[in-house]
């Protein structure tokens, strides 16, 4: 009786488990309430931890400066083929805090300043920046020349250069070339215009300084808005390119995004110093630490000439003054200097560009940007920016020593900006994949265990099977030997019998 009860209880739990179980895998309960509870979380708010590491971000982040040495600047006035070599890194840890964070609109923007310090790392990099010598263009001097190359103002800096002995190349430290020094022309044009700086570096005034005033979305309202950009400046289009579409401002600042990624979508992200917004698209899964990532990079479509990518006519100024396909000028937001920005060694640009410096070995391990992003989440935990500046390098009528140049969009340095995750952050990220890893396969561990109850069921079908079987011979062998039993009583009775006669015939006296 205890064993039957047994049986169907087991059976009872087993369908029940496997219904629930089943039915919740269908409707896909669990999984929704994890992501819910995933959007809802993810969001910036005062005090959280999603909000203290946006604020301070604990990865630390290192900036690696690499320059273009020039070996033949005599030939290359000459009209002959520019030849570089690199030199670096100049490594230096990188600090961003958050600061003056303000929510506003009842907590769905967050405005805030991204103050950058730089600390040098020599045991990161190839020498040291206030000792190594780079020869490069003079780019105070061509910038000069570019915007007076068309006025009479052209003949009195011409005359200058000649006086202070300014030349097309010139050779400074890697540390006066970064962080500035005292241009003797940028000096003298002082006098006459006070507006003009009198010092120039590449990273000049941006140790400590912000890349301006942004307000972001704390995804509040919506989670795909999360980290997204609202306003620049105190604005929420640019003004610079030539169509409504090249000046909007796209996306995050590529330091946050929002959860559950998929493969199919694109990242946008505000780049201050390209002066416009990018996308990148997914290329393979990756694993950082233990953390499963999508690796996100710029398709060749970003800086793809018109002709191949009709929105990137925008970024033509003046309309129609295009360049070829993996270069960008942004004179429009560097006071008109001749700039233009690429990826390293010009990777994914045309081959003309590459052809027309020795010494450029453009390829994808070193000079790719990407992003690795772990998609339930959307934090990235790697990541590497990649981008190189270059200067318009072209002949001048007003003056004559740049009489024989080639045109030339010419490499001076380039930057490798990374970032990986720390051990920390690693931890608590993966412990947050392997809760929602059981949260959303509970169905299946109830499956699971509905199976199990069914095999024990089963098992205990069988035995009782075979104890049935076992119990019904028992039986059997009882029935026979009893029979045999009541025989042999019935035999014996009959031997007494037959005994008790013949003594009683033996006992009689024979009557002769």
């Amino acid at each position: 009786m205890k064993r039957s009860c047994g049986i169907y209880a087991t059976g009872i739990i087993s369908a029940h488990l496997l219904i629930i179980g089943i039915a919740l895998l269908v409707a896909q309960v669990f999984p929704t309430l994890f992501e819910k509870r995933l959007k809802s979380n993810i969001v910036l708010k005062n005090g959280s931890d999603v909000f203290k590491a946006w604020e301070n971000p604990p990865p630390p982040v290192y900036i690696q400066f690499f320059f273009f040495n020039v070996t033949n600047s005599e030939d290359i006035l000459q009209g002959k083929k520019p030849s570089v070599t690199q030199v670096g890194p100049y490594t230096y840890r990188e600090y961003r805090p958050r600061v003056n964070v303000t929510f506003l609109e009842n907590g769905t923007k967050v405005a805030a300043l991204s103050p950058k310090t730089f600390v040098f790392q020599p045991d990161m990099s190839a020498g040291d920046p206030e000792i190594d010598q780079v020869t490069t263009v003079n780019i105070p001097a061509v910038t000069v020349m570019e915007l007076t190359k068309s006025s009479f103002t052209s003949l009195v800096i011409f005359f200058m250069m000649n006086v202070y002995g300014v030349e097309v190349f010139a050779t400074h430290t890697v540390h006066e070339l970064l962080w500035g020094f005292k241009d003797p022309l940028l000096s003298k044009l002082h006098y006459v215009k006070p507006e003009v700086d009198e010092y120039f570096g590449l990273m000049y005034k941006k140790n400590g300084t912000s890349d301006g005033d942004f307000v972001f979305k704390s995804g509040e309202d919506d989670y795909k808005d999360f980290g997204k950009i609202f306003t620049w400046n105190g604005q929420s289009t640019l003004k610079w390119w030539s169509s409504n579409e090249s000046n909007m401002i796209n996306g995050t600042d590529g330091s946050t995004f929002h959860p559950l990624i998929s493969k199919d979508e694109l990242l946008y992200i505000f780049a201050a110093d390209l002066c416009r917004s990018i996308y990148i698209a997914f290329e393979k899964d990756v694993e950082v630490k233990g953390i499963p990532a999508y690796r996100f990079a710029p398709p060749s479509e970003v800086l793809a000439a018109p002709e191949k990518n009709p929105s990137n006519a925008g970024f033509c100024v003046p309309s129609g003054a295009c360049l070829g396909a993996g270069v960008l000028k942004v004179s429009v937001c560097r006071n008109d200097a001749p700039v233009v920005v690429s990826f390293p060694h010009f990777f994914q640009a045309d081959q003309k560009y590459i052809d027309a410096i020795e010494g450029m070995h453009p390829n994808k391990e070193d000079h790719e940007t990407y992003l690795d992003v772990n998609p339930l989440t959307g934090f990235p935990v790697r990541g590497c920016k990649r981008a190189q500046l270059n200067i318009i390098l072209d002949k001048y009528d007003a003056f004559p020593q740049t009489k024989l140049l080639n045109q030339t969009i010419f490499p001076i340095m380039f930057i490798n900006e990374s970032v990986i995750i720390d051990d920390k952050s690693a931890q608590n990220i993966r412990t947050l994949l392997l809760i929602a890893t059981i949260v959303t396969n509970f169905p299946l561990i109830i499956v699971g265990l509905g199976v199990l109850m069914l095999c024990i069921l089963i098992i205990l079908l069988l035995r009782a099977r075979q104890q049935k079987k076992a119990t019904t011979r028992d039986d059997m062998v009882y029935t026979q030997v009893a029979e045999k039993q009541e025989e042999n009583c019935k035999s014996n009775h009959k031997e007494n019998s037959q005994s008790k006669m013949v003594s009683f015939i033996s006992m009689t006296q024979i009557e002769h």
